[in-house]
């Protein structure tokens, strides 16, 4: 597994990531607190507080394309 932390704004951000994530082969999930919500679900990712940094569990250690496409939203 591969965890790092992202940054989403806006809903053009919100759209734009999962539109990435969806196409992802393996499973993501985004942890915000005590929640837990798959990374492709857009109504989820609405439902979280996105006004802090959000945990992102990549259930692969083999991602590194994956992360070049997100790249934008991790929080460095």
């Amino acid at each position: 597994m591969t965890i790092v932390k992202i940054k989403i704004d806006t809903i053009a951000d919100v759209k734009k990531f999962c539109s990435i994530v969806i196409g992802c082969e393996y499973d993501v999930d985004i942890v915000s607190g005590r929640y837990a919500i798959d990374a492709k679900s857009i109504m989820g990712i609405f439902s979280l507080d996105l006004s802090h940094d959000l945990e992102l569990r990549i259930h692969s250690d083999n991602c590194g394309e994956f992360l070049d496409d997100i790249e934008e939203f991790i929080v460095k």
